[in-house]
């Protein structure tokens, strides 16, 4: 266990840190945890984004730069233009971490990847009911062979094989241990578990990566390696991963500040900091560079980041009420769970209503000003006028024209331009304005 200021508080009987406890450490943790980034996949999956060729690079070179083990740098076989794209990333030349392309179970999928030079790709494929009726429209069966022939196919070629079984935490558990076991059997490297709806809690993560490690050792007497692949939806992305790690599971994806689809994926500062802070696992990150990252994917995404986002939100170390900083001007560890110096931030006061003696007498102190408890009374009861004072209309005028502006940012093209788009190649109006809507009963 590393030396930190934890562990020094603790000697000195002023903290204690459950964290440490054997019996709270799960006999399966990884001695060694490989993050693998999915910011550039998974991330431009997110609504309306789109990134430009340096800004992938410049994302790229960032995420090899403070240690991440794998980049998925996107999906060639969705045309000929990502396939260049993704090209001419893969030929930029990375110092340590490992370039992954992801494709279908389809041999001109994989091709693709091929012919961007990569040697580690993501086959995926679902395999449940609701998968196979309504979007693959077609059987278990053909999704087996199709599973066997790829991942044959990308071994012969000389390919690592990742290969991710989507929507897996809805999966029943048999098809699951079948399909995994006919990847294993025909030469896939590492199996992914994909809780693409964010479904599972970590209960039921614990459940079922228990069983499929479980059935996986009794079908096919291999070591088998696992990722996990954890969604956001009900906010539960960094818990389950962490629980998928407590279960022996070493290679987490994540994506920078858990851009991607719908509510994103596991926030990769979050993983990182647990991991490291929580669990004492080295991760190879470099923390200091994960707040600079962070921008450097808002500014890419032209998304923010909300304020109150843990680690790296502008709010993450930010304190107003007297009672708080009242408490980190006695010892700054008193209300932060670490020193945000760790990833090259500090700590921020903000001078606002709930300010009180403390801080304006540290400031004065530190100005070198000699003050009256009169005047230090009337200092803070001029500040907390002031800002009570200002006009919350203007405010929330200005609050609304910015939503507004993001809505229209991501709105994307509007039926008028799709149905333009239509007429131009078809040389065809249509009869009908259908709208894109949700088909469910």
């Amino acid at each position: 266990m590393r030396k930190t200021i934890y562990r020094k508080l603790r000697i000195r009987g002023l903290i204690e840190n459950y964290n440490r406890f054997r019996k709270n450490l799960s006999r399966n943790l990884p001695e060694k945890v490989f993050i693998w980034d999915e910011t550039l996949n998974e991330g431009e999956q997110a609504p309306i984004v789109f990134l430009t060729y340096v800004e992938k690079v410049k994302l790229a070179k960032m995420l090899d730069d403070i240690g991440v083990s794998m980049i998925n740098i996107g999906f060639p076989g969705i045309s000929e233009e990502e396939e260049k794209t993704i090209s001419r990333i893969s030929n930029e030349g990375f110092e340590q971490v490992k370039i992954v392309t992801s494709a279908r179970a389809i041999i001109s999928d994989i091709d693709a990847c091929l012919r961007c030079d990569t040697r580690e790709i993501s086959i995926f494929t679902p395999f449940n009911e609701l998968n196979l009726q309504y979007v693959l429209k077609t059987t278990k069966k053909d999704v087996l062979e199709k599973t066997v022939n790829c991942v044959e196919y990308a071994k012969n070629h000389g390919l690592t094989v990742n290969f991710v079984l989507e929507d897996a935490s809805r999966t029943p558990l048999e098809e699951i241990s079948q399909i995994f076991k006919a990847a294993i059997q025909t030469g896939a490297d590492r199996l992914v578990i994909a809780d693409t709806v964010g479904f599972l809690r970590p209960l039921s993560m614990h459940y079922l990566i228990t069983r499929i490690k479980q059935s996986l050792s009794q079908l096919t007497k291999k070591d088998v390696q696992f990722s996990v692949r954890c969604h956001n939806d009900f906010g539960l992305a960094t818990a389950n991963t962490l629980t998928a790690l407590e279960e022996g599971v070493n290679y987490p994806q994540t994506s920078v500040a858990g851009f991607g689809e719908r509510a994103g994926l596991a926030p990769m500062e979050e993983v990182v900091m647990s991991l490291e802070m929580l669990y004492m696992i080295d991760t190879d990150i470099n923390p200091k560079r994960l707040y600079r990252l962070g921008q450097l994917a808002e500014k890419s995404f032209v998304s923010p980041i909300a304020f109150h986002k843990s680690i790296i939100g502008e709010n993450a170390f930010s304190h107003a009420s007297e009672k708080h900083i009242h408490g980190m001007l006695a010892h700054p560890l008193i209300y932060e769970p670490f020193l945000p110096k760790k990833i090259g931030r500090e700590t921020m006061f903000y001078l606002g209503k709930q300010i009180g003696r403390h801080l304006v007498e540290n400031r004065l102190t530190l100005a070198g000003i000699k003050a009256t408890p009169r005047q230090v009374d009337e200092i803070v009861r001029r500040i907390s006028r002031q800002q009570e004072s200002l006009d919350k209309g203007e405010m929330l005028m200005t609050f609304y024209q910015i939503k507004k502006l993001m809505r229209e940012m991501q709105r994307g093209l509007t039926e008028e331009d799709f149905w333009k788009i239509v007429e131009q190649v078809t040389k065809q109006k249509p009869k009908l304005m259908p709208k894109l809507k949700n088909q469910t009963e």
